[in-house]
């Protein structure tokens, strides 16, 4: 091993861009202290006053479920913290065979690369080259920069070839993470494309160990430091050539879409306004690059993450309007919806009646984002009906059809969610088939979580539906098999999916007349498998393998279907401030889980 001198590496004792972290404290016999703080203020162990935005997962726990016995500081907490503080003295870890290296850098590339534009493969392997041949002098700002970028493109390529993994050290290519982050230079020095890039590509894997904090700096930095390199503007000096202002179209791009996905799902504000940017979509160069290129898939891809900061700023902040108000912003973002979804080439949709046959990544991650934005528009109306219908199922007034006494335009709005919510389970499930779902991708994760949770609370609010059922079924056994293959984060998402349902469900008669496999498994378990102390490591159900004929395809579902609304204007206004006024609460799945969660505790006296 290489040991590296503060004269060849500036930041190795102190570095801006990466703040330092604490060791691991010990355990507490409660965790209490998560929830305590001022309003959107949260009491950490340090002592130190975090902000938690009102689209944070922490704040709708710490309203609706504030209590030791539902605690989320598994949600909270940042794993593997001892892991990724700084050494004295930093020695560069060992290099995989250059074979080997350039493997994993077509595995993340099927991942990553088909979309966003971070690093291209003929950079790659000349920066390969130089650091096998030794070439690098990790003094210069640049070639510390290379080196880092290579260090992150070996972490995704093994987070996203290993299947399987176990242990206390980290996801899979955390090592190569870890050191590239040490490495990185201070933030107060130049900024450049290559640092933009570097930046970028840090913050998704933050996101792998549970730092949503950190995730969320790191890509407001990337961001900023393109701000600051001009582009979000189109250069206007005739010296640069078609390549070089292709290639800052797309590495703007790409942080503008993952800034927009990170920060909406923590809660946050989106870093820049849509009207501040001046610079066209990416594009293919003519005779460089083939038709249906990682480009154009990005300039689609970006498109649907405007739609996914209108859905932030419009519907999930407070702002001054009403609930008509809100009604006109839903109508509004799914007719954008549906007119993105007609400009899709045929070559990058995917053919539903066809999932056994070969589907490509970049496919499965464009519709995977595009259900999501459906769900998230759905998610207030969603959440507030599947409450009222489980309340008035304990009371004994709830109607047999759960659409009774709803407006046709809350009813389009929750169809258009469930549909939306099968056709990501149909998606997930033929990926995961063809070795296309990665088992630790934070945001295969977070689409996995969110379909289930949808179905989960569809399933046992609503009267039996064969179709919602099957895709619920289908949707768990996704997030059990990357439970099972290691990923500890979605070990316990899952553990409380089965919770929610178990306990939900007893209490919820559309749910005992079609019991089902999953029902028994989970009514056999022992009482603490229900247990809601997450800190502990808590069993989850047993697996269920994804048969080829688990989820019907039929006639009756048509997961393209056309999701523009046309809104009756006479909609009951008092409906509209109740849904309006709820929305202060995380734009994150963690909202619904904390308020079902809540919603079965207070149902316990009920039933019992």
């Amino acid at each position: 091993m290489k040991v590296l001198t503060s004269s060849a590496v500036k930041s190795s004792n102190t570095s801006l861009a990466t703040p330092s972290i604490l060791e691991e404290e010990p355990a507490k016999d409660d965790d209490d202290w998560w929830y305590k703080g001022m309003d959107t203020l949260l009491l950490t162990r340090s002592g130190e006053r975090r902000y938690v935005g009102k689209a944070a997962a922490t704040y709708l726990a710490q309203k609706l479920s504030s209590t030791p016995e539902t605690s989320l500081a598994w949600d909270v907490n940042p794993m593997y913290k001892s892991s990724l503080k700084r050494p004295a003295s930093l020695t560069l870890p060992q290099l995989p065979p250059y074979e080997f290296a350039r493997r994993l850098f077509f595995a993340q590339h099927i991942y990553i690369g088909t979309i966003f534009s971070f690093l291209q493969p003929h950079v790659f392997e000349s920066r390969l080259q130089k650091v096998y041949s030794n070439t690098l002098d990790l003094a210069k700002q640049d070639d510390c920069l290379a080196f880092c970028q290579v260090l992150l493109i070996f972490a995704y390529g093994q987070m996203y070839s290993v299947n399987q993994w176990s242990g206390s050290d980290g996801p899979p290519g955390f090592t190569f993470f870890k050191h590239a982050l040490w490495l990185l230079p201070d933030l107060y020095q130049e900024g450049s494309v290559m640092f933009v890039e570097v930046l970028g590509l840090l913050a998704p894997y933050m996101q792998n160990v549970n730092r949503k904090d950190a995730a969320f700096q790191y890509i407001g930095l990337a961001l900023r430091m393109a701000i600051s390199l001009g582009l979000h503007q189109e250069v206007d000096d005739s010296a640069m050539d078609l390549v070089e202002r292709e290639h800052r179209r797309r590495v703007w791009w790409s942080v503008y879409s993952m800034d927009r996905i990170i920060s909406v799902k923590s809660g946050n504000p989106i870093s820049i306004h849509d009207e501040d940017i001046d610079v066209a979509l990416p594009s293919p160069i003519p005779g460089v690059d083939p038709d249906l290129s990682p480009p154009r898939v990005l300039a689609h891809y970006t498109q649907m993450s405007r739609i996914l900061g209108r859905i932030g700023s419009e519907i999930y902040r407070k702002k001054l309007k009403s609930g008509s108000g809100l009604l006109a912003s839903i109508q509004s973002i799914m007719n954008d919806l549906a007119n993105w979804l007609k400009s899709v080439p045929a070559e990058l949709r995917i053919d539903f009646s066809a999932l056994d046959q070969p589907i490509s990544r970049e496919a499965v991650s464009t519709f995977l984002h595009y259900y999501q934005c459906i769900n998230m528009t759905a998610r207030p109306l969603l959440l507030s009906v599947t409450q009222r219908r489980l309340q008035a199922l304990v009371t004994g007034t709830a109607p047999s059809d759960w659409r009774d006494g709803l407006s046709p335009n809350v009813v389009s709005v929750i169809d258009s969610a469930i549909s939306a919510a099968c056709a990501s389970t149909m998606i997930m499930a033929a990926a995961a088939k063809q070795g296309l779902y990665a088992t630790y991708g934070f945001m295969d994760g977070e689409h996995a979580f969110s379909a289930s949770l949808t179905l989960v609370m569809v399933n046992v609010a609503f009267p039996y539906n064969r179709r919602d059922a099957k895709a619920m079924e289908t949707a768990l056994s996704v997030l059990r098999g990357m439970a099972e293959k290691g990923n500890e984060y979605i070990q316990r998402r899952l553990s409380l999916l089965t919770n929610l349902r178990a306990t939900i469900g007893r209490r919820s008669p559309v749910m005992q007349p079609h019991q089902t496999e999953m029902e028994t498994i989970l009514n056999d378990q022992a009482p603490e498998a229900h247990d809601f102390n997450l800190s502990q490591n808590m069993p989850y159900v047993a697996p269920l393998p994804l048969q080829d004929n688990f989820m019907d395809l039929t006639n009756n579902f048509y997961p393209f279907q056309d999701v523009s609304l046309d809104f009756e204007v006479d909609d009951d206004p008092k409906f509209w401030e109740e849904i309006y006024g709820d929305i202060d609460i995380d734009m994150e799945t963690g909202w619904i889980e904390n308020a079902l969660r809540n919603e079965a505790q207070q149902g316990q006296g009920t039933i019992e």
